[in-house]
């Protein structure tokens, strides 16, 4: 049976989480179907995907040091033994490098290779990315984000540049087996038509993957955003990635427990729409001339400009009363769930009693 292995390289915040998490939730019953989406004994199939993918692409960040070594060669073993459609899904693959790209191509030879790329305007990624990095444990502004946005060297630039990403990706492929994927606008936020969208692109049918995901890779508002960014100055966040404050933070970030529904969105300043809408339209033009397949609509990826007459809020600018209430609810909240926590000296004693007891 021939093999057809689909690359999913990103774009980030994209609706990746809530695909990758819907994949592994139903990784079983699609086997059944022939569809393979790598990760059987490691755990979480898409843990597995970002280590292969921070194995192949030479980086070791988001657990100790070490922890991706050999898990590309790996998903590529995977790979080769497998048949019908694979699946290989990873955001930070977008802005791999040619010889990363060419590798990747070597190591999965002997397959039918689909790329497919996700993408939204500009006016909501790059706010959700701006946030995004700073969960991680950035410290710039919103302004040094855009101007590094602006001047493209950034990788989450770099992750964004469409015709770059497909052009370096697709480069040997026909256009036929490159798949843009784009993200419904903001006043239909369907994740359901977005997973039907990817399920198209996957070669899947909906009803292999029975399963939903309740996972999201929710967005700050304006003052938890400053809230995270000014303590990831604080407490060296960026150069201490694996630090127990840094693994708390992550987890209560990942469960909602730090957002607040009262807090304004983060949005695009009015004097940057130009630009994006510039952006949007290079990239329209570079797909209708690619004739690469479009799952979607073009038009999507035209920023929203929001009403002359709206208030924009310099999410760089918060006042210290909601940021105070931000802090204090957050002290609350990590309190409580550092109080939950068994103490690690009654840990370290149980560890020394049942040592003692084994000699």
């Amino acid at each position: 049976m021939s093999r057809v292995v689909h690359l999913h390289i990103g774009a980030p915040k994209t609706g990746t989480t809530y695909v990758q998490d819907r994949l592994s939730l139903n990784a079983q019953e699609l086997a059944k179907h022939g569809v393979t989406y790598p990760g059987k004994g490691f755990g979480d199939p898409s843990t597995f995907h970002f280590r292969a993918a921070l194995d192949l692409l030479d980086q070791d960040w988001g657990g100790p040091a070490g922890h991706a070594r050999g898990a590309w060669e790996q998903m590529a073993r995977k790979v080769r033994r497998s048949s019908g459609n694979v699946i290989i899904s990873h955001e930070i693959l977008a802005p791999a490098a040619p010889e990363k790209v060419a590798q990747v191509m070597r190591d999965i030879r002997g397959s039918e290779v689909h790329l497919i790329y996700s993408v939204r305007d500009l006016g909501r990624q790059l706010p959700a990315a701006w946030q995004e990095s700073v969960k991680q444990g950035r410290r710039w502004t919103f302004q040094k984000f855009l101007d590094a946005a602006a001047e493209g060297d950034a990788w989450f630039a770099r992750a964004f540049d469409l015709p770059r990403v497909l052009n370096t990706w697709g480069r040997n492929l026909p256009p036929s087996q490159v798949h843009l994927v784009t993200v419904p606008r903001a006043n239909n936020p369907d994740r359901d038509l977005l997973w039907k969208r990817f399920c198209r692109s996957l070669d899947l049918d909906p009803t292999w993957a029975p399963l939903d995901s309740d996972r999201s890779n929710a967005s700050l508002g304006i003052v938890e955003t400053q809230l995270i960014r000014r303590l990831n100055r604080r407490m060296g966040r960026a150069a201490q990635r694996e630090a127990p404050f840094d693994q708390l933070i992550r987890q209560m970030l990942d469960s909602q427990e730090l957002l607040s529904r009262n807090s304004r969105k983060v949005t695009l300043p009015p004097e940057r729409y130009d630009w994006a809408t510039e952006q949007a339209e290079l990239w329209i033009d570079w797909i209708e001339g690619s004739k690469v397949d479009v799952i979607g609509d073009v038009k999507e990826l035209l920023p929203h400009r929001p009403p002359a007459d709206s208030v924009w809020v310099d999410p760089d600018k918060v006042a210290a009363r909601p940021l105070l209430n931000a802090a204090l609810q957050a002290l609350e909240a990590m309190t409580l769930e550092a109080a939950s926590r068994p103490d690690p000296n009654q840990l370290l004693m149980g560890r020394v009693r049942r040592k003692l007891g084994r000699d």
